[in-house]
């Protein structure tokens, strides 16, 4: 029996001990404490016991003060083993989950996982703890297997990632934890036949308008002056221009194709129907393909506040959330033929490669010139739903590509 093999037959017999320590770290609702939570302290010592009790090594823990935090800090931990090849392959998967949401429509306890038809259910289960779990199981694998990685294996289960990595992977890249030449992967998004590899990412563009005018009785508009309707005036607006400007700029590599410039949130003004507002507040959320420049959506926006003010004689004020585009990872990178070439043997498929519109801590690595590239075999719509769950076969199949990208043959 070749290598290749060997650990894919031992990755499967792993599936029951893959199941009970994903349910384990599931049951610990790791929510930032800047969304309601204590953060990933608990679940970050349950996954040093799982660690230790895998043989996998010592847990290196670097933590990222954070103020909001119980603890004062948020960690986040590394798992390193020596290839054969000094260079590394970075998995890196996140701590963090979203909270549950409204219990009653959830069918399970979302803390207290449960199998089910070859699923598991539970918060946190497939966004990120499946691939989480996979990793360090993979390793596992070619440890039974007997096996040396062919490149050193450095595995992330790191912080922060759902509100934006600021406590986590973010300042870690800046303290120069990462190397030019490490591959990197984060298996953070996918699809359920596994075959689209991540290579880029729109910029994240949040726009939050606040119209500014005057209170008053609705049965005396004329002493006020109407901040919804000013503000229903603005965000058309604002629409149409954006739509104008770039709405026919193209880019195949994503799904969907165009920039998106979605008005989404509209804030409570008034408790009563017969006040006028005085103030108002709503956001767009912009997903902007990188040859947007975000500069020149911003002048157009800017351009129709102005005029909107003139007209209504209501202040507006913008506030701008952005993360720009990072240049996307080649699809002739090392990290994406080791990647695909996995793929292939696991799934009997050919991976394609493209850009999506969320975003994931890739990005962060592309900033700094890594190529970074974001794969997993996923449920798409289970991930910050209720009733989040897993195809278990998902999770064996996930770890079987680890596995085979750690073992480089």
């Amino acid at each position: 029996m070749n290598n290749n093999l060997k650990v894919l037959k031992e990755v499967e017999a792993l599936q029951d001990d893959m199941v009970k320590a994903l349910t384990r770290i599931c049951k610990i609702p790791a929510v930032s404490p800047h969304n309601g939570g204590t953060g990933e302290q608990q679940k970050a010592l349950e996954l040093e016991k799982i660690v230790k009790e895998l043989g996998l090594g010592e847990v290196k823990w670097e933590y990222v003060d954070d103020a909001k935090s119980q603890t004062g800090n948020r960690p986040s931990l590394f798992v390193e083993r020596a290839g054969k090849n000094k260079r590394r392959l970075c998995i890196l998967s996140h701590m963090d989950i979203v909270p549950e949401g409204d219990r009653s429509a959830w069918t399970h306890d979302p803390y207290d996982p449960i199998v089910k038809g070859g699923r598991l259910y539970g918060r946190g289960v497939s966004d990120n703890g499946m691939c989480l779990i996979a990793s360090l199981f993979a390793l596992k694998a070619l440890m039974n297997a007997g096996l040396e990685p062919e490149y050193t294996v450095n595995l992330g289960l790191v912080a922060d990632e759902e509100m934006g990595s600021h406590f986590g992977l973010e300042p870690l890249i800046e303290r120069g934890l990462f190397k030019t030449d490490d591959l990197v992967i984060a298996p953070d998004a996918g699809n359920e036949n596994g075959d689209f590899i991540e290579i880029a990412e729109k910029a994240m563009w949040k726009l939050i308008f606040t119209v500014n005018g005057r209170q008053a009785h609705a049965s005396r508009p004329n002493t006020g002056l109407n901040a919804c309707r000013a503000a229903n005036i603005l965000a058309v607006e604002v629409d149409e221009a954006l739509h104008k400007a770039f709405g026919a700029i193209r880019d195949d590599r994503f799904n969907p194709d165009v920039s998106t410039f979605e008005p989404t949130r509209r804030f409570a003004n008034v408790p009563s129907t017969n006040i006028i507002p005085g103030k108002e507040r709503f956001e767009f959320d912009c997903r902007v393909l990188p040859s947007v420049s975000l500069d020149e959506a911003f002048n157009a926006v800017n351009k129709v506040v102005k005029d909107v003010e003139q007209r209504t004689g209501a202040k507006i004020e913008l506030e701008v959330d952005r993360s720009d585009a990072a240049e996307p990872t080649s699809a002739d990178s090392d990290v994406a033929k080791i990647l695909i070439n996995a793929v292939k043997q696991v799934l009997n498929i050919t991976p394609k490669t493209g850009g999506i519109g969320g975003g994931t801590f890739a990005a962060l690595f592309r900033r700094k010139g890594i190529p970074a590239v974001v794969w997993s075999q996923e449920i798409e719509s289970a991930a910050h739903q209720p009733d989040e769950y897993i195809e278990i076969k998902y999770l064996v199949n996930n770890a079987k590509v680890f596995a085979l990208m750690m073992l480089g043959e």
